[in-house]
């Protein structure tokens, strides 16, 4: 299975100069623009909608390239979904819709690693039919390695796209443009592909697929009835696959080579994607957390003879000097551990647990420090505005900011094979790009707009009052729903800023959510979480009144709606008389 190429420029000449047919195009879009205006139609370019400009120019801005000199007050030229220009004195084209850039910076757009952005969830996950199909396969107990379980090797990303995902939206807010995105479910789960975050049609967001073949140290369902039923069981199994995987290939290549009066080897759709990313040089993404599991991946990756990248990685800082021996990149989770939200709070914890959710973020800056190649990527988290506040831990813990801007673009361009087209500002690489009022990691910093294959997508802050909170919504609140299925409770950790901002996260029967946007004004409040219900991502709006520890409202998920309650301990009540 030959590794596929794909980008939204297939079929288009390179662009050398802005001729004729160049400027009747542009003549023929702002035509169409002006007739939208007099007709009163929707107009091109509204929020999180790509403007339909086949050129742009950002002016006197701040370009970041990553692969050379910041240039402190320069142009960018966008051309066909390329970058066609970039310095400080570049002709800017009569055709080109122009961006005044004082006060923006701009940046190779952002790369989040590893993620399931546009991958529908399982089939009927969360259903009745979805239960159902669970149970089934719980029963189909594994007996040995040669029923596969949990191997789908063949599953490719690029292959399940669905354009649909709210996620894709919520991350182009965050100031990202493209991702790895892999299955996730299984022993073998499948193939990754590198995505863009935006196109009318799957096949135009792929800029490169397969990049990587995922695998997981996970036992399948059957616990100890089963095989593998262990962790051992999983490695031995994994082993086993490999090796069969390198006989497949080598029957094949013999039969191949002279097939008269041989016997025809048996196609096998688990083994050939396998033998393909050992032949091809795929990078085999192992999972390990802690050092002694970095160093079992590293044994691993050896014994099976595969271009290791492992991921996870949080306490890299014991093991980077281990990883920069063996040459192996590594994609580091954003995640950073922390203590369960419903542990016991009187519980004793181990040190050592408590030195690692401490010293987690300095595993960056020892990465870097000795040399290792690494990328971040969001690890589960549900808020994409959270990455880039969890990467700011990092460069607090010591790690340098224009490493921390790497491992977000030119790094993760690397590891996957795309620093061709992707990762940094240079004449001829694909037009992804993030422009921000301000420097990428301070705290105040927004993210202005994106650009994703040359079309131009604005970041809108969504409304909200300009009334200042008279309550305070920070504590833990029990949300009961008044839902057509029957009351259904969840729990809200709230913290809300000075200025009236939620942060915080929902946590209910379909697990734990952050919080995506937020907000309190008088005693009005509003906040936003992403959630995954079957096959579709939607967004859950709560919007409600306070009163002391007592609130009520309305939920809204699409075109549904539900009345909530919601309650909190005496001991929270605050207000914010003392704010203002």
């Amino acid at each position: 299975m030959p590794t596929r190429d794909v980008s939204l420029q297939a079929g288009l000449c390179p662009l050398k100069s802005f001729g004729p047919r160049a400027r009747l195009a542009a003549r023929a879009v702002a035509a169409l623009g002006l007739a939208a205006l007099l007709l009163g139609l929707p107009s091109l370019g509204q929020a999180q909608t790509p403007k339909q400009v086949p050129y742009f120019a950002i002016q006197n801005a701040r370009l970041v390239t990553v692969s050379g000199e910041v240039i402190e007050r320069g142009t960018i030229v966008v051309a066909n979904g390329l970058i066609e220009a970039i310095g400080t004195d570049v002709a800017i084209p009569p055709e080109a819709w122009v961006i005044d850039g004082q006060g923006l910076t701009v940046y190779p757009g952002l790369i989040d690693s590893l993620t399931t952005l546009g991958l529908q969830a399982a089939e009927g996950e969360g259903s009745e039919g979805g239960q159902q199909s669970q149970r089934q396969r719980r029963s189909r107990i594994s007996r040995g390695p040669e029923d596969r379980p949990a191997t789908t090797p063949w599953e490719n990303a690029a292959d399940k796209l669905n354009t649909g995902d709210q996620r894709l939206e919520n991350w182009r807010k965050a100031g990202f443009t493209a991702a790895v995105t892999s299955p996730d479910k299984g022993t073998f789960p499948g193939q990754a592909a590198l995505i863009n975050l935006a196109g009318q049609r799957p096949n135009q967001m792929v800029v490169k697929t397969p990049v990587a073949l995922r695998v997981n140290l996970m036992t399948p369902p059957g616990g100890f009835r089963g095989f593998p039923g262990s962790l051992m069981g999983v490695l031995a199994y994994i082993k086993q696959v490999f090796l069969d995987a390198e006989h497949y290939g080598q029957a094949w290549q013999i039969y191949e080579a002279a097939p008269r009066g041989l016997e025809r080897p048996a196609y096998d759709r688990s083994l050939a994607p396998i033998h393909q990313a050992v032949e091809n040089g795929w990078p085999v993404l192992i999972p390990a957390t802690w050092a002694k599991e970095i160093q079992r991946a590293l044994t691993l990756g050896e014994t099976v003879k595969v271009n290791t990248l492992i991921y996870g990685v949080h306490q890299g800082y014991q093991a980077a000097d281990a990883l920069a021996a063996k040459n192996v990149p590594v994609l580091v989770s954003l995640k950073w551990p922390e203590k369960a939200r419903d542990a016991d709070p009187e519980a004793e914890e181990p040190l050592r647990v408590l030195r690692f959710r401490d010293r987690a973020p300095s595993t960056p800056a020892a990465l870097h420090k000795a040399g290792v190649k690494f990328a971040f990527y969001s690890g589960g988290l549900t808020n994409p505005k959270t990455i880039l506040k969890n990467a700011r831990k990092a460069i607090e813990a010591g790690l340098p900011a224009e490493a921390a801007l790497r491992a977000f673009t030119l790094s993760a361009a690397e590891i996957f094979g795309v620093s061709d087209r992707l990762g940094s500002l240079e004449v001829g690489k694909i037009a992804n790009l993030t422009v921000t009022d301000g420097d990428l990691f301070a705290e105040k910093t927004k993210v202005k707009m994106v650009f994703i294959d040359g079309l131009k997508y604005e970041i809108r802050e969504p409304s909200r009052p300009s009334e200042p909170p008279t309550v305070n919504l920070t504590g833990q609140w029990t949300l009961t729903i008044d839902s057509p299925r029957g009351s259904q409770e969840v729990t809200a950790d709230l913290t809300m800023a000075e200025d009236g901002t939620l942060s915080g996260s929902l946590t209910g029967r379909r697990g734990t959510y952050d919080l995506t946007s937020g907000w309190v004004s008088s005693k009005k409040f509003s906040f936003t979480v992403t959630l995954t219900i079957g096959p579709r991502t939607i967004e859950a709006t709560y919007t409600g009144t306070v009163e002391g520890n007592e609130m009520s409202g309305t939920l809204s998920m699409g075109r549904r709606s539900s009345d909530f309650t919601g309650t909190r301990p005496e001991d929270e009540n605050q207000t914010v008389a003392g704010w203002n």
